[in-house]
């Protein structure tokens, strides 16, 4: 087991310092990751709060694991079905945003 290190990774503009034994740059390219997605869907649907983008993004992302998942498994994920549920929790919080009001 390799020893835990700080690494610094920055996520709409807030830098976080991330203690973990997994490789810095593996660490980087989730952050950028999740960045890219969390800036996407501040742009597409206007919400600011940062936990409904978190919300949101976590939604996309899972959405994009379990279709894979499936893809890997050769199962046939409804990927309409999860992309319809994915996007009702995107207009739900854009409803709740301050943006939208």
């Amino acid at each position: 087991m390799s020893a835990k290190r700080s690494v610094s990774v920055r996520i709409l503009g807030h830098e976080y310092r991330i203690r973990t034994d997994a490789d810095p740059a593996d660490l980087s390219e989730v952050a950028r990751l999740v960045d890219e997605t969390m800036g996407r869907l501040r742009d597409r649907t206007g919400v600011v709060d940062s936990l409904d983008l978190a919300i949101m993004a976590a939604m996309n992302l899972a959405r994009d694991l379990v279709a894979e998942r499936g893809a890997r498994a050769g199962e046939g994920v409804n990927a309409e079905r999860v992309r319809a549920l994915a996007e009702g929790i995107e207009e739900v919080l854009r409803g709740s945003s301050p943006a939208a009001s």
